[in-house]
């Protein structure tokens, strides 16, 4: 399952911050689709995925903006 994040229409830092929010809120879901309009979220985003062990797996442009997919880091087996 992905869960759509859409922060289109804020500017920096808000869509990082909503994805944090996210990640935080929806421990069971593995990958995010952040949507943004702030040209800015293509540095946040990797940055904030690389603080959190996570990863960036895609940065789309989109016709009203970008649509960024993230993993978080894989929960420890064993």
């Amino acid at each position: 399952m992905t869960a759509v994040i859409d922060s289109r229409g804020h500017r920096c830092p808000v869509p990082s911050l909503r994805l944090r929010k996210a990640l935080e809120d929806q421990p069971g879901i593995q990958a995010f689709v952040l949507l943004a309009t702030d040209p800015m979220a293509r540095i946040d985003v990797p940055f904030l995925m690389s603080e959190l062990g996570g990863r960036v797996v895609s940065v789309e442009e989109t016709d009203d903006g970008l649509a960024i997919t993230v993993e978080r880091r894989a929960a420890p087996t064993g």
